[in-house]
């Protein structure tokens, strides 16, 4: 039998989505139903989240980095033996860029692409019975979804209550439940988002209250409910084809963001994982055909990276003669060296010229469509990837390494020379989410 699904979207981030989708996903767990996540868009913190809650991987899905038949092999792989599939999804549910509908990686995309009802989060502080127009608007605005519910959110007293469910009633639109104001429920944040899964203390006690927090403010049965059948294929998705054989990973706090569905895709091609961690000054290991370094938080442990000499000499043995790339945290280590928050500069692998810093951070963030400019860890040259780059880190001086690729944004931008190619060694700010098809 196929999964239920749902789609927990809202107008704005910061609205309570990720309190009520792990409450959600949790209390359901207890009730003893079998329920997956996933995430809409290039978060690669949630869904680590998504896994503490319900025991399962979560994956990414992405309506403009992906093609359509992944964005659906994924979910379907996503939802493989459970009996609901709850998405979250990111920023607003309409928020996406300029691209052909359904293409825009929009969460409402991948809802209607997938035929997900969306239950619409509604942060009602400031107002009251204008919470109700909002959702009306929310209601109107694409005919490809259903808004099937509401949860109204901070919700400060039973007059606000009130208030704000006579607007939603008003809308004809159905109330699914109702949060109060409450901070002991929130997860603690840093500069990229929610503190990592692996790093946040007593996980297990706080997803166990966000349980208890929805139970008792959220009907779970009509949540159940409002969720559609869906129609799902049951296949392997492989978004990225894997770079070698046996891969050395880098895993600890400060390498740890790699998506799950990109892992999923290697096992399921037949790639085996060499796990190592370079805060514990573990160098690669020497039977790996490749070592990846993924994004992380490598500007938070500057110092104890530049410090471990196993690690570092190890890597610099390892890319003399097999290859290495670093995506964002990785690439950064790379360089010659990365400069800290407090303005310290730190020396780093030195595999690639680039210098880094995070004394004045400056955000990028958006979309990326690369292509390759020659062979390497990759794929050939003239190949193309879709995905993004988040980071406050700014690059100092980028050296004389030749670039990995030529990226454009999704806004019509010329392509430029993005990234640091030196030899067997390559690395980028880039965040590979898929390979391009045609």
């Amino acid at each position: 039998m196929s999964a239920k699904g749902l789609l927990i979207a809202a107008p704005r981030s910061g609205s309570g989505k990720t309190t009520l989708t792990l409450g959600a996903m949790r209390a359901l767990r207890q009730r003893g139903v079998a329920v997956a996540g996933v995430k809409s868009g290039p978060d690669y913190i949630d869904p680590a989240f998504h896994r503490a809650a319900v025991g399962r991987d979560s994956f990414n899905l992405d309506s403009w980095a992906m093609e359509p038949g992944l964005v659906a092999a994924l979910a379907g792989q996503a939802a493989a033996g459970a009996d609901l599939l709850l998405a979250e999804a990111s920023m607003g549910l309409f928020d996406g860029v300029p691209a052909p509908m359904g293409r825009s990686g929009a969460s409402a995309d991948v809802a209607a692409a997938l035929g997900l009802p969306v239950l619409l989060v509604l942060d009602a502080s400031g107002q009251a019975q204008s919470a109700g127009a909002v959702a009306r608007g929310f209601s109107a605005f694409d005919p490809r979804l259903r808004i099937a519910g509401v949860v109204l959110n901070n919700i400060a007293s039973p007059r606000h209550l009130a208030l704000a469910r006579a607007g939603v009633a008003a809308a004809g639109l159905r109330l699914i439940g109702s949060m109060p104001k409450c901070k002991d429920v929130s997860l603690p944040e840093r500069h990229l988002g929610l503190v990592q899964a692996s790093e946040t203390a007593e996980l297990e006690k706080k997803l166990d209250s966000l349980a208890n927090f929805v139970e008792n403010h959220v009907d779970l049965d009509a949540l159940l409910e409002i969720a559609a059948r869906l129609d799902l294929p049951a296949r392997a998705a492989v978004a990225l084809t894997p770079p070698a054989q046996k891969i050395a990973i880098a895993r600890d706090e400060a390498f740890s963001f790699l998506y799950p569905h990109i892992l999923a895709g290697w096992r399921w091609r037949g790639a085996e994982f060499l796990f190592f961690s370079p805060l514990a000054d573990e160098p690669p290991p020497r039977a790996a055909d490749c070592v990846w370094l993924p994004g992380g938080y490598p500007e938070l442990h500057a110092g104890r990276l530049a410090a471990n000499a196993r690690f570092l000499d190890g890597l610099r043995t390892f890319a003399s003669v097999k290859p290495v790339h670093g995506e964002c945290g990785g690439y950064m280590v790379l360089g010659e060296s990365l400069t800290d928050a407090g303005g310290i500069l730190h020396p780093m692998a030195g595999l690639l010229s680039v210098r880094t810093s995070f004394a004045k951070r400056k955000m990028a963030l958006g979309y990326r469509d690369a292509t390759l400019v020659e062979d390497c860890l990759l794929g050939r040259k003239g190949q193309r990837f879709r995905g993004h780059e988040f980071h406050y880190a700014s690059i100092v001086a980028q050296g004389e390494d030749a670039p990995m690729a030529m990226a454009a944004d999704a806004y019509g931008a010329q392509p430029a020379p993005a990234g640091s190619r030196r030899g067997l060694v390559t690395g980028g700010f880039f965040h590979c989410v898929a390979e391009v098809s045609s």
